[in-house]
């Protein structure tokens, strides 16, 4: 897709946590998004987001700007010329350019959820934490409605690891419960092999567990998916794939699911295809938001719900992260009882842009 005699604008916006965020890669009190504007000579709008998570994306901010001023320049929007190595911002154009051509503000994928109608399932996050927090988190979300929980494992001893979710258990036995591992596995720990923590985790009776090795630890992975009581789903390891090897990649390892970061594997058009070759190897797959503001987190919404080409049922997906900041796009989105829908009492509030390329300060967008 092309389209030239555009107007580009953008801002760089850093989101703030509300309260540090703990990943297996440190905590987290800020990340980067680039708010993108195009405007073509009818004086139609589309709106973009180039969303980055630290130590994760492979986007470099320099070049992310330098190739939105080539773009500015031009006046023109070329999706095949997108550096491979830019995901996150090809996610951004694909989407920018969508919601231009959509007869709806802010509805790169318009139908029934962008109209307020439907509504999509999604699992509630449980972040990393001590014990004790992880286990009032998951009753905070349980009693708001969740009937699908996902945590992280992987940064505390696996014994106490056990306990908390095990404790979980007792208090919910019937709701499905995640794990994401992040790769962690692949650290050796004493008393314990990879195999036999899936063994434990299978016997509280987990759905799934997302990416118990490190991506490159291909064999590692294969090994594990061949013989794991516990389905496996691969995240990170789907960063960077090209689209001739996407296929040569979930033969070689056989997972049981995948988990789909469009801003980080590169729009929606490359996570279609992923969902094409899954599904004709009888994966299944689920859509996950990678922190992205209210304007990215309503395209994956707006996508998952309207615009996936899909044979199967949609699973619980992972949407409901724009509750985690205090700065955000005033938007309709709202999570209720373990769903996320445009039925929300707030209006979308486009952010202000004024010249192109230089930071504004948006702290004042709720």
């Amino acid at each position: 897709m092309n389209v030239s005699g555009l107007e580009v604008k953008w801002v760089r916006f850093e989101m703030k946590f509300k309260k540090p965020a703990k990943t297996s890669r440190g905590a987290l009190l800020t990340k980067p998004s680039w708010l993108i504007r195009v405007q073509n000579a009818q004086g139609n709008i589309g709106w973009g987001e180039c969303s980055l998570i630290p130590g994760l994306s492979v986007d470099e901010p320099s070049a992310i700007e330098s190739h939105l001023q080539r773009v500015q320049r031009r006046m023109e929007i070329r999706l095949d010329q997108v550096p491979r190595e830019l995901p996150a911002l090809h996610f951004a154009l694909e989407t920018a350019m969508a919601d231009l051509s959509s007869t709806s503000d802010f509805a790169p994928f318009p139908g029934g959820f962008s109209r307020g109608e439907s509504r999509v399932e999604i699992n509630g996050l449980i972040w990393m934490d001590e014990p004790d927090g992880l286990i009032a988190q998951a009753q905070h979300l349980l009693n708001s409605g969740f009937k699908t929980l996902k945590a992280k494992v992987g940064s505390m001893p696996f014994a106490k690891e056990l306990e908390w979710i095990q404790s979980v258990r007792e208090i919910a036995p019937d709701i499905v419960f995640r794990v994401d591992a992040n790769g962690a596995f692949s650290n050796l720990e004493s008393g314990w092999t990879s195999m036999q923590k899936l063994e434990a985790l299978a016997k509280l009776g987990l759905h799934s567990i997302e990416q118990p090795l490190l991506p490159e630890d291909r064999e590692g992975l294969a090994a594990l998916c061949q013989s794991s009581p516990l389905p496996i789903a691969l995240d990170e390891s789907l960063i960077g794939v090209p689209g001739e090897r996407r296929g040569d990649l979930l033969d070689a390892i056989g997972p049981d699911f995948l988990v789909l970061k469009p801003s980080l594997l590169g729009g929606f058009a490359a996570s279609q295809d992923w969902i094409a070759e899954a599904e004709c190897r009888d994966i299944k797959w689920w859509v996950t938001s990678a922190l992205e503001t209210n304007l990215g987190l309503n395209a994956i919404a707006q996508w998952t719900a309207n615009g996936v080409v899909s044979k199967d049922p949609l699973l619980p997906q992972g949407l409901g992260t724009g509750g985690l900041f205090v700065n955000n796009v005033s938007c309709p989105l709202e999570v209720r009882a373990g769903y996320i829908s445009a039925q929300g009492h707030q209006k979308w509030q486009a952010p202000e842009l004024h010249d192109a390329g230089t930071p504004d300060d948006l702290d004042s967008i709720s």
